[in-house]
């Protein structure tokens, strides 16, 4: 297991702003790759405001990084190109209101903020959060990590139930799929089209956005097509990819994964078709038990 890496994201309040409405997404130009090739899933960021705040007002932990080829930012939509095309999407973990940046930010005569985007020394990054720690809890915005697609809650759940049950179908797969990403708090589509084809199921974090998820489903069809289209969308977007299949695929699965498609075989997770339903049930009760709470 590596260490997580810790890193300072310096923009202007409205580009701050814009990305927190855009369900927190950051972006890095094409000069900055080698940087982005570092970062990390689980690294933690520092949210760095410039003038008039001028101090950092949040941290957070890299959730997953993709290429962007649509515009999103309103510089983008508004010049029509993608301008900062290597993004990643992050959790907040503290953020302070709004209107709380300019008199509660935190500062250090350590960082040096004209680098845009740099890595932090860990010593430094720990200093920052425990001041943040210290803060008023009036004065912190604090958001829960997100379920994660694996995650399963079980504590809210009888006993499994051992009933023989018929195989989905394609077109129930897919449904499911969309209601758990709906769940989740994404953009899910059926039948997502791209350049060699179409998906079976996309979720994505925002409308001008690529897929952050990935998902080809096989109930007795072709799974080299899959794989391929699978494989295509993650060289695009370096999106998570997924595929639906029998348990009775599996070995063919492994097969082509490491021979043809060796290159994502660390990146692609297999998923049984009878998971898919599991994991829609076990989600919704989640999810339920959390507003019978009120949370």
């Amino acid at each position: 297991m590596t260490l997580s890496d810790y890193w300072l994201v310096v923009g202007s309040p409205h580009n701050w702003r814009t990305a927190f409405e855009h369900k927190n997404i950051w972006g890095l130009k094409q000069t900055q790759r080698h940087l982005w090739e570092r970062l990390n899933e689980g690294d933690v960021l520092f949210f760095y405001v410039t003038s008039p705040v001028s101090g950092i007002i949040g941290h957070g932990i890299v959730r997953t990084k993709f290429h962007q080829d649509q515009p999103l930012w309103p510089q983008e939509i508004k010049e029509k190109k993608v301008i900062w095309p290597l993004r990643f999407e992050f959790n907040v973990e503290r953020c302070l209101p709004l209107n709380k940046w300019q008199a509660f930010k935190i500062t250090s005569g350590e960082l040096f903020p004209r680098g845009g985007f740099q890595a932090l020394d860990h010593g430094i990054a720990r200093q920052l959060i425990s001041k943040f720690t210290s803060l008023p809890k009036e004065y912190r915005v604090e958001t829960p990590t997100p379920i994660s697609l694996t995650e399963t809650p079980s504590i809210y759940l009888g006993e499994p139930q051992q009933v023989e049950q018929a195989l989905p179908s394609h077109d129930e797969l897919k449904h499911r799929l969309v209601e758990i990403g709906q769940l989740q708090g994404y953009l899910a589509d059926e039948e997502y089209v791209f350049d060699i084809g179409k998906l079976d199921v996309v979720w994505r974090r925002v409308v001008h956005s690529v897929p952050t998820y990935a998902f080809e489903i096989q109930v007795g069809g072709d799974v080299y097509h899959a794989l391929a289209k699978l494989k295509h969308a993650f060289d695009l977007w370096n999106s998570h990819i997924f595929l639906v299949a029998p348990q009775a695929d599996h070995g063919k699965v492994e097969n082509l994964l490491s021979g043809t498609f060796h290159e994502i075989s660390s990146r692609i997770k297999f998923i049984e078709l009878e998971k898919v339903e599991e994991l829609y049930r076990r989600k919704k009760a989640y999810l339920d038990f959390e507003e019978e709470l009120g949370i």
